[in-house]
């Protein structure tokens, strides 16, 4: 286990480089001509982060040779870079409910919902792969399923002003990490019924980490979020929005830990095994979907960079959780 210096959570250093004026462009003409039209114009964005954005296309490419299995061509960095503006873009509609123009296929809801129904609360743990804005969609659309997300207030804030303006009534639960008071709000969220989720693929600056095996190498996860949920004593579920093109969806869920009977303990022990079995799933449906992995930096030796995700808009960067 490492503790980190809030020098190396290189992520959260970097200046956002979203384009205001692009993004506002972007969402004017989604909504003015239709999303069809707006995905032509997301050629043109990717091919420009592809071009300019070295470090991110490194990072994408020593990524993708690990997730393909295979050597990463220049189209399988631009398909990557393709799906994450992608996802961006889908969630100028997702904000503005129009859940009518998505075919999302949902796997695995029914562990979720019968714990729900046996106690109040449960909680979500995703990583920057694919969109959790998908889940936050499902739970608008679906009358009775309260969804709150931790996450980082001020990462990417920008963006995050840009899409909640698109729709003001969208507004969403949000619990801001990193407070004193973050534990009693998620807390209260789950005794209210919520599902509560967040991403736990990066780390708080000042987060300890633990190195789990990932894709074959050890890379560091943070300890944080496992430590959260082990001190809210709850079922905790693995979730991920997989972008499988077009207009399609797939949202998973799948068991990952249960704290509500771990004894303290034992609590340390269970926590690092719930985090190696994070990692592996992670690495299953990197292996599945390759191009949903949104973390355009160093993965496995973050302190070496300036993270590479910073050359490219912020999306995941950003209002996803984490």
């Amino acid at each position: 286990m490492s503790q980190k210096d809030p020098t190396d959570a290189a992520w959260m250093q970097q200046q956002e480089r979203s384009n205001m004026a692009i993004l506002k462009l972007m969402v004017w003409i989604s909504l003015t001509f239709g999303r069809r039209v707006g995905r032509i114009v997301l050629y043109g964005i990717a091919t420009y982060f592809v071009l300019f954005s070295p470090r991110a296309r490194r990072a994408s490419r020593d990524y993708l040779h690990l997730a393909l299995n295979r050597w990463a061509e220049w189209s399988d960095g631009f398909r990557h870079v393709f799906s994450f503006a992608s996802t961006i873009h889908d969630r100028i509609y997702l904000l503005n409910d129009r859940f009518d123009l998505f075919d999302i296929e949902i796997i695995g809801n029914e562990a979720v919902q019968k714990v729900a129904a046996e106690h109040p609360g449960a909680l979500l743990i995703g990583a920057h792969l694919g969109s959790f804005e998908v889940l936050r969609a499902v739970g608008r659309g679906q009358q009775g399923l309260k969804v709150a997300m931790m996450m980082y207030e001020d990462n990417a804030r920008k963006i995050n002003a840009t899409l909640e303006a698109i729709n003001p009534a969208a507004t969403q639960d949000i619990i801001p990490l990193g407070r004193m008071d973050s534990m009693l709000q998620a807390r209260d969220k789950l005794d209210a019924g919520y599902v509560v989720g967040m991403l736990a693929d990066r780390s708080l600056s000042d987060d300890a980490t633990v190195d789990c095996e990932f894709l074959g190498k050890p890379a560091p996860f943070p300890l944080g979020p496992f430590r959260v949920a082990a001190m809210l004593r709850r079922p905790v579920f693995f979730m991920t929005g997989l972008y499988l093109g077009g207009n399609r969806y797939q949202l998973h869920f799948e068991p990952l830990a249960d704290f509500s009977q771990t004894p303290r303990e034992e609590r340390d022990s269970a926590i690092h095994a719930a985090m190696q079995r994070y990692a592996d799933r992670l690495t299953h449906f990197c292996h599945l979907a390759p191009y949903n992995w949104f973390n355009f930096y160093d993965f496995w030796n973050p302190q070496a960079n300036d993270v590479a995700a910073a050359g490219l808009p912020a999306g995941h960067v950003s209002g996803e959780p984490g």
